[in-house]
């Protein structure tokens, strides 16, 4: 059996990129080659454009701080053929809402996202943490309630590098100020804890 080290780099990051299941890091990939992270990110910024360079049905990408391969957006109607055929399961509306509020509002408590949306989102939010969108991040120390933020893996399904990749919100909302005066004061905050007597609730998907 070769020894790490004594592989052809390149192919040696191909093979091992084809099977993992959340982006590979530079640091992680140089320890397991045994070869120095810059010879890594070289050769895989290397590969990357030369897939580009090819036309491949394929790009690697250096998404939430690793890289990972991904179908080329050209080719998204095959696959969507493929995969999204009644094969997968979606985020209902409702969910992709809410979790649009904790990336922009986060660290967020579970009843602030309730009063931007306006509707008891607890269901939701379940949901999020389940499919491991959303996680928690603390406690709000004026009233000690848990705190939720978007996940590494969030980024990742997003094909982001950061947080700061999110689109500024300004363009779609001409009426954001207003908007944030009516969730500040219009509409009242949600007690997770406390019974809904307002009948307004998601449908948990």
């Amino acid at each position: 059996m070769s020894e790490p080290a004594g592989l052809d780099l390149k192919p040696a990051l191909e093979a091992m990129l084809m099977v993992v299941d959340e982006p590979a890091t530079e640091e992680h990939l140089a320890r397991l080659l045994e070869r120095p992270r810059r010879q890594i990110a070289d050769a895989l910024r290397e590969l990357a454009d030369e897939y580009t360079a090819q036309g491949r049905g394929f790009e690697l990408r250096f998404v939430a701080g690793g890289w990972r391969f991904y179908t080329r957006a050209a080719y998204a109607p095959a696959v969507e053929r493929l995969v999204l055929d009644g094969q997968t399961a979606r985020l209902t509306q409702a969910a992709l809402e809410t979790l649009a509020v904790v990336a922009y509002r986060q660290p967020v408590s579970r009843s602030r996202v309730s009063a931007v949306r306006g509707v008891n989102c607890d269901g939701v939010m379940r949901t999020l943490l389940q499919r491991g969108l959303v996680e928690e991040a603390g406690t709000e120390p004026e009233t000690g309630a848990i705190l939720y933020r978007t996940t590494n893996y969030f980024l990742e399904r997003m094909g982001l590098r950061g947080l700061d990749e999110l689109p500024e919100l300004a363009p779609f909302l001409p009426e954001a100020e207003a908007i944030e005066a009516e969730t500040q004061e219009g509409v009242p905050s949600f007690d997770p804890d406390a019974p809904d007597v307002s009948g307004g609730q998601d449908a948990d998907d």
